[in-house]
């Protein structure tokens, strides 16, 4: 009797131990399979981000030199790089002193789309809610 109860007692204390070792080695194996796709996640996102900052380097470059590429629709003496909210702003006849159209110019390249401020800005270009000020700097007073 004292051996069956020493053998199930044994045989108890070996499950309790296997599902303790199984536990700590599921454990184990999932962090190592975690690991591996965080490294993968992590190379998918770097070669992402290289990608865009390509895109975002290529169009920069593009933008300055658009002036000079075929079909640009102002003389490139006549454009002003603006960056922000439009690329260039070009005063058509300014190299004959006599200014005829301003000319507001987004280059885009690709896919790319404009943005909200821009297409805000075309929209008020387009309906005409466009104006000149003329803004004096006030005399300093003795």
């Amino acid at each position: 009797m004292i051996e069956v109860k020493l053998l199930l007692f044994i045989l108890i204390v070996a499950g309790i131990f296997f599902i303790i070792i199984a536990f700590f080695l599921g454990i184990k194996i999932g962090n190592l399979s975690a690991s591996k796709h965080l490294a993968e996640e992590i190379r998918r996102a770097r070669e992402d981000a290289v990608k865009r900052s390509r895109a975002v380097l290529n169009g920069q470059f593009s933008e300055q030199f658009a002036p000079f590429f075929p079909d640009f629709p102002a003389n490139p003496t006549e454009s002003r790089f603006i960056g922000k909210p439009v690329d260039f702003i070009a005063f058509s006849g300014l190299s004959s002193s006599s200014i005829n159209e301003v000319l507001f110019i987004e280059v885009k390249t690709g896919n790319s789309r404009l943005s909200k401020p821009e297409q805000s800005l075309r929209d008020a270009i387009e309906h005409k809610r466009v104006r000149y000020a003329e803004y004096r700097i006030p005399a300093a007073k003795a």
